[in-house]
């Protein structure tokens, strides 16, 4: 029987994992999420440490998608999507860098974009309309995805992002391609990109004539793969006979942070996870005993986490049932500075000439600083969410460390920007979507 997916909000009637994968957002203004944790096969936990990457990816997204994609179409999928490596590197102190931005576009959000982009394309010829996906981005989702969904049959993609506020190789490794990828380059900043993606998911004469989903994580089909490699990285450390791990995950959306919690309601051996931010700190307030207040959001140096209100913690809040105490026990905040990023991305590559991009960095002060408190004995990995060439204007000053920007990058700095800007407007927004409707029916 196929595992049904309710909104967080409650008002909306329960749906398909692909159904909810194609409308993004449920109804109700609610984000997606399983009626109950399914389980992978018995003995499969145990067995951890023998399974390669692609074999645990099929493995936890099977219940997932029982009943909705056949056993051999999902190992397709999975072996497709996920053609690069991963590496899980050690630093000193027991702890571990789990590195996800060996990808096309060289950061974590590879995972999720080419995921569901292969399952897109799996349903594209169940629908007769063009699905057409809506994105607010501040950084690497706009060029993950823009990549991921390159020219799949029967999928547009509009890509938000904020003027001003990313870094130019991420830019342009989303803003030079065309086809069916529109890029619109908004007058604001991150949380205004996705209040008019949420607005265009709630309007229901858009609805009503464009079929309309979502790649960024409040999609449930983002969140699946993001639980794949903590998998990957427990068996690693299961290998070397080690203790489970704590998780830091540097956070902006907690769509990352979700994943891995749903990884540990599936059976994954954790002992904690510890969500790191930059300024924006919302999250670390609540988590270490303050009110939960969302607030604009801060620019920094770690642009992907300059968010105010992430949408995930609605999820966070339903998986624990709504018990704040419970979700302080299991997670634990740290908020950095720019100065500080700045100072732990100068100390990691004097001491262990390790170069991390500022959200890497953030997490790893966070580690440190979690290790010094606690003293438990258990490893702590890191995620690595992006590679530091993405961010050389910032790390090469540091460090002194001239970072070589790889051919496959260059390609993209050279290219012909084709972005359109637009006011933070949603009647604007709005008018553009009806003219690509429009266009597309002449």
């Amino acid at each position: 029987m196929a595992l049904s997916f309710i909104s967080t909000s409650g008002h909306a009637p329960p749906v398909s994992f692909l159904e909810a994968m194609r409308t993004g957002l449920a109804p109700d203004g609610g984000l997606y999420m399983p009626s109950h944790i399914p389980m992978p096969k018995p003995g499969f936990w145990k067995d951890l440490s023998r399974y390669p990457f692609t074999e645990i990816a099929y493995n936890l997204a099977k219940p997932w998608l029982e009943g909705e994609l056949s056993e051999s179409k999902l190992l397709s999928v999975a072996e497709d999507a996920f053609n690069f490596e991963l590496k899980l590197v050690p630093l000193a102190g027991n702890q571990y860098v789990l590195e996800l931005f060996h990808g096309p576009t060289l950061a974590f959000k590879d995972f999720g974009a080419r995921f569901m982009a292969r399952l897109f394309s799996e349903i594209a010829d169940r629908e007769e309309k063009t699905v057409n996906i809506l994105v607010a981005t501040s950084g690497d989702t706009g060029s993950a995805v823009a990549h991921g969904f390159y020219k799949v049959p029967g999928v547009k993609v509009f890509l938000l992002y904020p003027k001003g506020k990313v870094s130019r190789l991420q830019e342009m490794q989303m803003a030079t391609l065309g086809e069916n990828v529109t890029t619109l380059e908004v007058d604001g900043v991150f949380d205004d990109c996705q209040a008019l993606v949420k607005q265009a998911f709630t309007d229901s004469g858009l609805q009503s004539s464009m079929q309309l989903s979502s790649a960024n994580s409040i999609n449930v089909a983002r969140l699946l793969p993001q639980s794949f490699y903590y998998g990957w990285a427990a068996g690693q450390l299961m290998k070397e006979g080690v203790e489970p791990p704590v998780f830091c995950v540097p956070s902006g959306n907690f769509g990352n942070l979700t994943g891995g919690l749903l990884a540990e309601r599936m059976g994954l051996p954790v002992h904690r996870f510890i969500a790191a931010t930059n300024r924006n700190a919302v999250v670390p307030v609540f988590l270490n005993g303050g009110e939960y207040r969302p607030a604009p959001s801060v620019q920094t140096l770690s642009n992907a986490m300059d968010v105010g209100n992430p949408s995930n913690f609605v999820r966070i809040r339903h998986l624990f049932g709504m018990d704040d105490h419970e979700i302080r026990k299991q997670i634990r905040g740290y908020s950095y500075s720019d100065a500080q990023t700045r100072s732990a991305m100068e100390t990691l590559f004097r001491q262990q000439n390790y170069l991390a991009c500022p959200h890497t960095a953030v997490g790893l002060r966070a580690a440190a600083e979690y290790q010094k408190e606690e003293q438990n004995g258990h490893p702590v990995v890191t995620l690595a969410t992006a590679h530091p060439v993405k961010f050389r204007d910032v790390i090469e000053p540091v460090t002194g460390k001239e970072i070589p920007v790889p051919e496959r990058l260059q390609q993209w700095l050279n290219r012909e920007k084709k972005s359109i800007p637009i006011r933070n407007s949603y009647s604007d927004f709005s008018e553009l979507l009806h003219e690509s409707r429009e266009r597309n029916e002449v």
